[in-house]
């Protein structure tokens, strides 16, 4: 039986964020849910379950200010990136430079904080969000590729490194997810393929749950019907 205690889930207002949040509401998770702009509130479903923070992850002061006021943190899920995608001669060093930002230097600072409040208590999960292009290469994409790779690559060392904490480390691997913005993006394409964002925030609440209780340094494809 999962055991659900305090949980930080950054980017937690997207589509996948909300998929995860309900997910760890209904286990009976404390959550601790980021968001940037407040847009990204008139959308969020869970505004009255969860404890809300104003955190600019890519802020290293704010990020370290949100963890170190959390009496205890058991799992930490980052959730917060981005996607772009041009042919290399179309990518700009801008471009390249946001894609890492947002996916790669954001999980830094969250993994390295979590790390540090998990060592205050008794170890906990940490799960991060790769991307099948950091797997499975393709082009067309390779500034943000390289930054889903460089979280793949991470989460793996850090998984080795704080193993005797007793912090598990792992990823999901998405593909395209089924949510209302891919579907306008692809209107052609067989959508019956993608995995659901519910999907998804299963596998994550798997690794960020005390069931969970071997499996560190995984990178877990969450792909779909091929």
């Amino acid at each position: 039986m999962q055991q659900m205690r305090q949980v930080v889930i950054t980017g937690g207002t997207g589509y996948l964020g909300q998929a995860v949040v309900r997910h760890m509401v209904a286990l009976g998770a404390q959550c601790h849910v980021t968001w940037k702009h407040a847009g990204e509130l008139e959308r969020f479903e869970h505004r009255d379950t969860v404890t809300l923070h104003q955190v600019d992850c890519e802020n290293e002061a704010a990020v370290v200010d949100l963890y170190a006021g959390l009496d205890q943190v058991d799992a930490s899920i980052h959730l917060v990136g981005g996607f772009a995608m041009a042919e290399v001669g179309d990518t700009s060093l801008a471009m390249f430079e946001q894609m890492w930002r947002l996916n790669s230097m954001t999980t830094f600072l969250c993994c390295r904080e979590a790390v540090r409040a998990m060592r205050r208590g008794q170890g906990g999960r940490i799960v991060n969000v790769a991307a099948r292009p950091a797997v499975e290469p393709s082009g067309g994409m390779v500034a943000y590729a390289a930054a889903k790779a460089s979280v793949a690559s991470l989460t793996q060392c850090l998984a080795d490194e704080v193993a005797s904490d007793a912090i598990l480390v792992n990823a999901v691997v998405p593909s395209i997810m089924d949510t209302p913005a891919n579907r306008k993006a692809m209107p052609e394409a067989d959508h019956a393929s993608w995995p659901s964002v519910d999907q998804v925030a299963q596998a994550v609440g798997f690794l960020a749950g005390t069931d969970n209780a071997l499996t560190t340094g995984a990178l877990l494809p969450v792909y779909g019907v091929r």
